[in-house]
Parts: structure tokens; sequence; C-alpha cells
């Protein structure tokens, strides 16, 4: 557990939290411990089996309160999240006292079946998290090419050798790792250095081509960061955050990125990526 991650995002959330003045709630005069927490993350049993939907209970408690669940944080005393994966899950509970100081207490879940989880999760995240690598068995795995005609660079395209000549570091060597512990990404170049960022994806956001076919399943977000060689370079090389998801499953992921205002045949660019 990345208690870096934790207690960032908690500082963060109770500063807003504290913000509030719509919010009324008594915070202990003193500091309490971690064993003097009367917290409860119970499963919601459903045909006799544990969900992945959890009830959270830390109301009464006295402190401000943050729950980490793994795919998302929530700042509610009482409330019922959904994880995504199943088997056993960490919920970790952090408090801050009035007296400034944190409580932290874990509590270990068994979730025994899923329900309502996006399959997206599992093929981006695998059990946990996941790696990603440019697709190496194609000619090109990046360049352009005409938006809501093509699903892969079939104008100017580049292939994995020459990648670093575009984002250095981002070519052969290079991979992003997918996690579900705080939706975060991570981009580990060639040489080993990192950035962290965080993802999201919209499998409502379809897009069909002018014929009314098919052409996007969804649309997969970042923030903080890109996928490898995320530019567009007729922008100036803006980075781009945006990315239509035109093929996704266990072993290979298709993005693409129209220029702005782009129709039918006008520029567009393409990822080609695979699991590692």
């Amino acid at each position: 557990m990345n208690k870096t991650l934790i207690y960032s995002m908690l500082a963060a959330s109770l500063l807003m939290v504290a913000c509030d003045p719509a919010e009324d709630r008594d915070v202990l005069s003193g500091a309490i411990t971690a064993d003097q927490l009367n917290i409860t993350a119970t499963p919601q049993v459903v045909d006799g089996k544990n969900s992945n939907y959890i009830d959270l209970n830390s109301d009464g408690v006295g402190t401000l309160t943050s729950w980490f669940y793994g795919n998302g944080t929530t700042t509610s005393t009482k409330t019922t999240v959904q994880v995504v994966l199943a088997g056993q899950r960490e919920i970790v509970f952090t408090g801050l006292n009035h007296d400034g100081t944190y409580i932290t207490k874990t509590l270990t879940v068994q979730v025994d079946t899923l329900i309502g989880v996006a399959p997206e999760w599992g093929i981006l995240c695998g059990t946990g998290e996941k790696n990603w690598v440019w697709d190496n068995t194609l000619s090109a795995v990046w360049g352009n090419g005409g938006y809501l005609g093509n699903t892969s660079p079939g104008w100017w395209t580049v292939a994995l050798a020459d990648i670093d000549g575009q984002a250095k570091g981002e070519g052969a060597g290079a991979k992003m790792t997918f996690s579900v512990n705080g939706s975060t990404l991570t981009k580990t170049k060639s040489d080993g250095s990192t950035t962290k960022g965080s993802f999201a994806f919209d499998m409502s956001a379809i897009t069909n081509d002018d014929n009314g076919v098919l052409w996007a399943k969804g649309k997969l977000t970042t923030k903080n960061i890109t996928m490898l060689c995320g530019k567009s370079p007729n922008e100036g090389n803006a980075p781009v955050y945006s990315y239509d998801i035109l093929k996704l499953d266990d072993q290979k992921m298709v993005l693409a990125y129209p220029e702005p205002k782009s129709k039918a045949w006008e520029t567009a660019w393409f990822w080609m990526f695979r699991a590692e």
C-alpha cells in the first residue's frame, strides 16, 4: 500500500472538508489511537457470497475521516463503495485528530463475487496492475491517418525503432503500468525514470463513423501523464490526455486522437500497444 499516496489524498480531501462551512462534525479535543477506533468495513452479501459492495462505517469516531479502498477515496463516515477486484482487499481508514496527528487502520475484506464492474478494469489492470508496451509485432506503432476511417497509422507511419526520435526514452524498453490502486498510471522510460498520474475510462463514450458503424468503443483519459509518445505534432507537440479506444482486449490496445474539429478522413493520431 502506497502510504504517501494515501496521506496526500487524505490531506487534500480533508482540507476541502475542513473548509466547508456546511459540514458540522464533532472532533475530539485529544488524540485517539488506532486500537480505539470503532470502525467497520462489511461486504454486502448477495446470493450467499460477499459482493464487491462494501459498507463503510466510522460514524461516531470523532475524527475527520478518509477511506481508501483501492480504486477510490471517500470522506464519508457512513457509505457504500464499490471495489473492482475479487479476493482479499485492503480498506485503509485514515483519521485526523484535533491535535493534528494521523491515525490509520487497515481492514481486510474478502470479496467473492463482482457485480456491476466494467471488465475494462481487469483488461487494463490485470489482477491489480498490468504493464503495456508498444506492439512490436507491427511495422508501425504510431503515426497519423484518417479520422473515422483508419484504425491504425495509415499516412505517416512510425516504427518502434524510430519512436525515440519523437519522444526520447519512450520507445523500445519503455512501458506503461495501469494499476487499480488509486487508478494510477505510471510511465517508465527506457532509462528507468518514471512519471506517475491517473487514468479513467468511459465505455459509454462511443463514436460511430459516417455510416453509423462503431469506430471507437469508449474513451480513455489521463491526468498529469500521457501515453507513451502522447503528443499531437501538428499542435506544437501538445500533450494528449484524451484518447478514443478503438480496441481493448487482454492482449491489444489501440488508441486514437483526432485533431480538434476533425471530420471524417481528416487527421487523427494512432497508438498501437500490447500487453507485456
